[in-house]
């Protein structure tokens, strides 16, 4: 597994598409927290990272897709997962090596990120003056909803052998299980109870709730499963293949 991680963070970074993933990323969440007066933090006057923690979601959606659409789709396509085949590797050995490079990958581009938590920390009326609890808890969310689009994105992936299409079903997945239960719960179609429940099986509201600095192990249990099913799907397609 570790050999697979290795190949792919080698790839990522001497193909220029980790750093480029990393620099739109940071592009893209600097222009709305300083540049854009809709949503800089300089124009809102409160010091806190919140349109950080609304938009980064958002920007994920689009590329973490990006990053894992070639992991099986090129793969596929060059014919090199027999070759992976025959080495003395799993299927799900390949698959996390796979995962985790792209994890890894998504933990870079937050890294930097900390330079606006001290920013802002500074920025206060008084320097500090910044629930850092809270901050800290949506990093953490961040990180396990990043953790949940590479799951969705290795498995879009695994399904065809060109990378647009992985790209877009990679996509439809996250905006899905991101967003479509919570607009689902908020049309009332069904009884209350129900409504609530629909909006647990969405990351959103697990995403929120680790976001406001309380770690449940109902949301951790929730992103851990989600992860697992993705992966066990993965795998059952790379099995499928072969037969």
């Amino acid at each position: 597994m570790f050999t697979i991680l290795q190949k792919e963070i080698n790839t990522f970074f001497s193909s220029l598409i980790g750093y480029i993933a990393i620099g739109l990323f940071l592009l893209t969440t600097g222009l709305f927290l300083w540049v854009f007066p809709e949503t800089s933090l300089l124009e809102y006057g409160y010091a806190n990272l919140d349109a950080l923690f609304f938009i980064a979601p958002w920007v994920f959606m689009f590329l973490i897709p990006a990053i894992t659409m070639r992991s099986f789709a090129e793969e596929f396509k060059s014919g090199t997962i027999e070759l992976l085949a025959t080495r003395p590797v799993t299927d799900l050995q390949i698959i996390l090596g796979k995962y985790f490079a792209a994890l890894l990958v998504v933990f870079l581009a937050l890294l930097p990120t900390l330079v606006y938590y001290i920013t802002v920390y500074q920025l206060g009326a008084t320097p500090g003056n910044l629930d850092t609890g809270a901050t800290w808890g949506s990093y953490i969310g961040l990180l396990f909803l990043g953790a949940a689009f590479v799951a969705i994105g290795i498995f879009a992936s695994s399904l065809t052998q060109n990378q647009i299409v992985a790209f877009l079903l990679a996509v439809f997945g996250c905006f899905f299980c991101y967003a479509a239960f919570d607009y689902l719960s908020k049309l009332n179609v069904f009884y209350a109870k129900i409504d609530d429940v629909v909006e647990l099986l969405g990351i959103n509201a697990h995403y929120l709730s680790i976001s406001r600095g309380v770690i449940d192990t109902r949301d951790v249990i929730y992103f851990v499963s989600f992860i697992s099913i993705f992966i066990l799907l993965t795998q059952l397609v790379l099995e499928r293949r072969k037969w």
